[in-house]
């Protein structure tokens, strides 16, 4: 219950992502720069979520599917997707309440409204191939970031910031992000359900997948084996040279 319920406060947290794009945009009108620093909002998300360690899809993806990889049983593969479902169950419905509140209650002026609208509808500009394929970069982007956490010690935030705004400068698919724009556009009446299922939901989810999973873990597994093999290599070498020793210091006591 505590996974689903960090899953939904993830959902609701990438909602300042939406927020800070929609104020960039209204305020940074006409500056120099305002596409970038307008990006740079989409971070905002991003950066609540894992620093206050919430349970977001395509971060936790990854690191999940590895053990499964490394010990491909049916048990695995079953707690991997219910992991999976959970997770991402808990990301839109808090996509949703978000894009709700964002839509019902009286917090934004109509400009910064407008501008909501205009972010969310240039994502359904989209055709279900690009969808896809945005979504595959996107992806893999964010199972590099996962992957450089380990390294990156106390730049963590900068990774984060460097990494999520890659994504939105190059305008790629995020299934939880792009949910709630999306949802924005559902509940004040400008496309239906059945749009943000298809063009948007169903290609953009099996993109983040196969970039961020399917490619990237593969790619990572091999590596890890890689780096297992040696170090059983090194241990059983070691381990020679420690029976060697033994026998060598064996026969010298029987030979005194």
């Amino acid at each position: 219950m505590a996974l689903l319920w960090s899953a939904i406060a993830a959902g609701l947290s990438m909602g300042a992502s939406l927020m800070a794009k929609g104020i960039f945009q209204v305020h940074l009108d006409g500056v120099p720069g305002a596409f970038l620093l307008e990006n740079l909002g989409y971070t905002f998300g991003f950066v609540i979520v894992i620093m206050a360690r919430q349970q977001l899809f395509t971060e936790n993806t990854v690191t999940a599917v590895l053990p499964v990889m490394h010990k491909p049983t049916w048990s695995n593969a079953g707690l991997l997707l219910r992991l999976w479902g959970i997770v991402l169950f808990g990301n839109l419905i808090g996509t949703a309440l978000g894009a709700l509140a964002f839509n019902e209650m009286p917090i934004f002026d109509d400009a910064t409204r407008q501008a909501f609208t205009n972010i969310s509808m240039k994502v359904m500009e989209h055709t279900p191939g690009e969808m896809f394929a945005n979504a595959v970069i996107s992806g893999w982007i964010i199972a590099t970031m996962v992957w450089m956490f380990p390294s990156a010690g106390g730049a963590k935030l900068l990774v984060i910031v460097m990494m999520t705004w890659l994504v939105a400068l190059g305008d790629l698919a995020h299934i939880v992000v792009g949910s709630v724009e999306v949802l924005y556009l559902v509940f004040n009446g400008t496309i239906s359900w059945h749009e943000f299922l298809w063009p948007f939901a169903l290609p953009t989810l099996l993109g983040n997948i196969t970039g961020g999973t399917l490619i990237f873990a593969l790619i990572s597994h091999a590596q890890i084996r890689n780096d297992m093999s040696e170090a059983a290599v090194a241990k059983a070498k070691a381990e020679k040279r420690k029976q060697e020793k033994r026998r060598q210091r064996e026969e010298q006591e029987k030979a005194e």
